[in-house]
């Protein structure tokens, strides 16, 4: 082989990988998607479980609640939920809400947990 074809060779296999590259790129967008879907949608079906199961527990037991404390669960639940979420390495923040988490620690994520833990403290 003269050098003029293997550096033809060559950049055949450079532009091959780049094409390559530019999938495996596209593919791991879809993957983010996805996985962002997912956990959305069990986050729906978990509060909607929740739902279906504290409306039995009306109807089984017979007795109201007063509305605060109906309210303070569910605002316990869903700050466990984001807690979850967040572990889970989602943002929890208003700026990336449901979007991964790649770069470690978001420090909007960790006041808004910071700020809810103050509040229930008090």
């Amino acid at each position: 082989m003269d050098k003029q074809a293997v550096f033809q060779l060559v950049a055949q296999v450079e532009e091959q990988i780049g094409e390559l590259y530019k999938e495996l790129g596209g593919l791991k967008e879809q993957i983010v998607q996805l996985m962002e879907e997912n956990t959305r949608l069990e986050m729906e079906n978990q509060r909607l479980r929740e739902l279906q199961t504290n409306e039995r527990d009306r109807k089984d037991v017979g007795k109201k609640e007063t509305s605060e404390t109906v309210v303070g669960e569910e605002d316990q639940n869903a700050l466990n939920h984001l807690a979850n979420l967040y572990t889970e390495g989602f943002h929890i923040c208003n700026l990336h809400y449901g979007r991964l988490r790649t770069d470690g620690d978001c420090l909007f994520c960790l006041a808004f947990l910071n700020k809810s833990e103050e509040e229930d403290a008090r």
